[in-house]
């Protein structure tokens, strides 16, 4: 077995792997992608997300858990933006592997470790975190600004 010993497709393929799953799931519980109910339509509207988010919390005070669920859409937003466009990838990367931890933990908690590790949620955590820790983004932003840098 040849090791891979470049990482320019295995970073490009991670950075728009996350990316794309996390915005599409921001797209889904905004109605982006449809009305509740529809073909291949998860949630559909907030409130339907909101619903799973208080099964998925349900062992936190239910006055907290739409603060956690706007700051998970902004964050899973704002991650999928960065990571796509190649802009603070590594930290982007890091606030996503945690993320998704924080995720797999509390659907464990609620539905049980199949929840998680049926959906893949800690192998998002573990992508992530190797993300991370890439020596470089090539065909990104952050590869642009330091071209720039070193001349």
């Amino acid at each position: 077995m040849q090791v891979i010993k470049n990482q320019i497709f295995a970073s490009i393929y991670l950075r728009a792997g996350l990316a794309c799953s996390y915005l599409w799931e921001v797209a889904d519980r905004l109605g982006i992608l449809g009305a509740h109910g529809q073909p291949h339509v998860g949630w559909g509207d907030w409130s339907h997300f909101m619903d799973y988010a208080r099964q998925t919390m349900a062992f936190m005070p239910q006055s907290i858990i739409p603060v956690f669920g706007v700051i998970a859409t902004i964050c899973e937003g704002l991650f999928g933006l960065l990571l796509l466009a190649g802009l603070f990838t590594r930290y982007a990367a890091i606030g996503s592997a945690l993320l998704s931890l924080a995720f797999g933990i509390s659907m464990a908690i609620s539905f049980g470790i199949e929840s998680p590790l049926g959906y893949s949620v800690f192998t998002v955590s573990a992508a992530s975190l190797l993300l991370a820790s890439l020596p470089n983004y090539k065909w990104s932003i952050d590869s642009l600004l330091n071209k720039n840098q070193i001349s």
